[in-house]
């Protein structure tokens, strides 16, 4: 990859097993999907903030789903997000890896539940990266957010602090720490969670921020066979 494009994309900070790859394309990245030097066209999801994972998505197909595994070589998973929260995840021992699209009605629903439970892999066996989503300084939100997540977990309220009558802001990262770990997954795999799209316009898109459609490409697929014989 060149330093033009290695500048243009962020690549995941966490304890991933060798040769898996996930990266987030910065802003205006996203058009250079095709020169970044994948290992295949990008399987892309019609995302519509549920709960449905689909396993080795095709290139010719978006399948409606807000999750998708791969334990193919090459195979590149890829989802959008401007604001909502992507996640990846790997098995410690490398065979497989999935990407998941967490905004609040997804993550309240249990999409990265869903994602977790798709896998072969064992919970206590995953690791996580948590990608740029809107932060917790930032975020603020209505009483129908709260309530979804309350609702279903009390423990939740702890993510959520008021500002005014009616609204929240809320640490959409420690919601989904929280989901993990109620999944199985071990504290210390689950990295990243520090990085705000809305309070980061230099890098990041932001639908909260801009009003605007444009959004970033988070990419995950395990290394070829042919490129780690290299």
């Amino acid at each position: 990859m060149s330093e033009r494009l290695r500048a243009r994309v962020l690549h995941a900070d966490w304890l991933a097993p060798p040769g898996v790859h996930a990266l987030v394309t910065l802003r205006e990245g996203e058009g250079d999907v095709g020169t970044l030097e994948l290992p295949s066209a990008p399987a892309w999801l019609q995302q519509v903030h549920g709960t449905a994972v689909v396993v080795e998505p095709g290139t010719d197909e978006r399948p409606e789903a807000d999750a998708s595994i791969t334990r193919t070589p090459g195979k590149v998973l890829a989802i959008r997000t401007a604001d909502c929260l992507p996640v990846v995840f790997a098995a410690r021992d490398g065979s497989e890896v999935a990407a998941a699209h967490a905004g609040w009605r997804g993550l309240s629903a249990g999409v990265l539940e869903a994602t977790i439970a798709a896998m072969r892999t064992t919970p206590e066996d995953i690791v996580a990266w948590m990608g740029p989503a809107a932060g917790p300084g930032a975020y603020e939100i209505g009483a129908e957010v709260r309530d979804a997540f309350v609702a279903r977990d009390a423990g939740a309220a702890a993510a959520f602090e008021p500002t005014k009558p009616g609204h929240w802001r809320v640490d959409l990262y420690a919601l989904a720490r929280r989901r993990m770990l109620a999944a199985g997954m071990r504290a210390e795999a689950i990295h990243g969670g520090g990085l705000c799209t809305i309070s980061d316009p230099s890098r990041f898109h932001s639908y909260r921020r801009d009003r605007a459609t444009e959004r970033m490409a988070t990419l995950a697929w395990l290394q070829a066979e042919a490129s780690a014989a290299r």
